[in-house]
């Protein structure tokens, strides 16, 4: 199955590794985190306002969704998360 993620890409569930809400406390993990997958090249901007970042095994989505929504997106899938 896939989740959209917004700006028209999905992504394979079963990549997912984390998500993370950008406006939350822990913003120097977050902005480390993001300086590193840019650095190796492995980050994918859906948006110049991200809300939040999704981690899989292949790239990091900069997403324009919550995680919150993507978490109710993912939940409504045939075997939920």
């Amino acid at each position: 199955m896939f989740l959209h993620l917004g700006s028209d890409k999905l992504i394979p569930v079963r990549e997912i590794i984390a998500l993370f809400d950008l406006t939350e406390e822990n913003r120097r993990l977050n902005r480390d985190l993001l300086k590193l997958a840019q650095q190796e090249g492995f980050m994918v901007e859906l948006t110049n306002e991200p809300v939040s970042c999704v981690v899989t095994d292949k790239a990091v989505y900069l997403s324009p969704v919550s995680c919150g929504t993507l978490k109710a997106r993912a939940e409504r899938l045939p075997w939920g998360v």
